[in-house]
C-alpha cells in the first residue's frame, strides 16, 4: 500500500508565497515522475508541473517563473514552491506519484491540499 500525504496549503493574500509538500510512504521501490495538479469549482484540472526521477521539470504557462517543483528522494518529497500568488490560483492540490512496488507499477495521488489566494 502506498500513500500519498499533502501540507502546506491555506489562505494568503495576492503576492504571497506557499510552499506545498507531498510525502510519499508505504511499500516503495522507487519513485519515477512527480507531479503536482490543481482542481477549481467550475474549471478544468489542470497540471501544474511534473518533475522525472533525473529532476527534468515542466510547468503550466499560467505558473512559468512563479512556481517551481523539486523533489528530496531521501525523504520520498516533493514540494511545489509558489511564489507571487494570485487570486486565479486559488484551488485544491493534488499531488501525484508514479511509484513502482516490486513488480507493480501504479500512479498515485494523494487527497489535496487548499490553497487559497484573497485579493
Amino acid at each position: 500500500q502506498v500513500q500519498l500525504v499533502e501540507s502546506g496549503g491555506g489562505l494568503v493574500q495576492a503576492g504571497g508565497s506557499l510552499r506545498l509538500s507531498c510525502a510519499v510512504s508505504g511499500r516503495i521501490s522507487s519513485i519515477n515522475a512527480m507531479g503536482w495538479y490543481r482542481q477549481a469549482p467550475g474549471k478544468q484540472r489542470e497540471l501544474v508541473a511534473t518533475i522525472t526521477g533525473g529532476g527534468s521539470t515542466n510547468y503550466a504557462d499560467s505558473v512559468k517563473g512563479r512556481f517551481t517543483i523539486s523533489r528530496d528522494n531521501a525523504k520520498n518529497t516533493v514540494y511545489l514552491q509558489m511564489n507571487s500568488l494570485k487570486p486565479e490560483d486559488t484551488a485544491t492540490y493534488v499531488c501525484n506519484a508514479d511509484v513502482s512496488s516490486g513488480y507493480v507499477k501504479y500512479l498515485y495521488q494523494g487527497r489535496g491540499t487548499q490553497v487559497t489566494v484573497s485579493s
